[in-house]
């Protein structure tokens, strides 16, 4: 779909989105608890990253896959709809990874998830636990929209944001960065090109929607296990 769609191809593609993560709040209040078997596994761990507002379910498609070919899957407890500061919760990330001494990691990061996987790589990581991180529609040049949001959390994504900026600025580990983007993405019209890193364009629109669609999984699911 393209860029140029204007004010009615804007509405469809939230649209999409939000028939996307309505089937993911009601699929939520069944089997709230994350499964025991995401504990086993031979291969790379993943650690599950979702965007602000998002809890690990609505990476749950990707965790259960990746679990039964052999990975195990990791949620940060307490992480809940990813609300707190970026910084904070890439802490609470590495805490995790340290007590299980996990080692080879694949960051799977979805919007926010993506950020705050970046910001583990250079700020929390100093074992060097992260081997690569793919991040899906993640807001690394910020939104425009950022600066007309009512909450916090959303702001932080200015294009201005000295955070966010600094992030932009560290190239170096871009190289182990795949950035997984739609054509188009209503809440990140600035897309998620990241210079230095492996840009995967996907031939469908949305924030939200590859995470459900069969050629977004698809494309997400290769990248991970690339």
């Amino acid at each position: 779909m393209s860029r140029r769609g204007g004010v009615r191809h804007h509405l469809r593609v939230l649209a999409f989105d939000y028939g996307f993560v309505w089937r993911v709040h009601l699929r939520s209040f069944v089997g709230q608890s994350v499964p025991r078997r995401y504990r086993e596994g031979d291969r790379a761990p993943i650690l599950l990253l979702p965007g602000v507002y998002e809890s690990w379910r609505y990476l749950r498609w990707f965790a259960d896959r990746l679990n039964e070919a052999g990975h195990p899957v990791v949620v940060v407890p307490g992480m809940a709809h990813n609300r707190r500061p970026i910084a904070a919760t890439a802490e609470a990330a590495q805490r995790v990874l340290d007590a299980f001494d996990l080692h080879g990691v694949i960051v799977l990061g979805h919007s926010k998830g993506g950020i705050i996987g970046k910001t583990m790589m250079l700020d929390t990581d100093g074992a060097g636990r992260i081997d690569r991180l793919v991040a899906v529609n993640s807001p690394f040049s910020g939104s425009r929209w950022a600066r007309f949001a009512p909450n916090p959390g959303f702001r932080v994504f200015s294009p201005r944001d000295p955070a966010l900026l600094r992030l932009a600025s560290e190239l170096e580990v871009n190289a182990r960065i795949t950035s997984v983007a739609a054509g188009f993405d209503a809440h990140v019209p600035e897309g998620s090109f990241l210079p230095g890193a492996k840009n995967v364009s996907l031939p469908l629109d949305g924030h939200f929607r590859p995470l459900g669609h069969p050629a977004g999984r698809a494309a997400i699911l290769a990248a991970v296990e690339a």
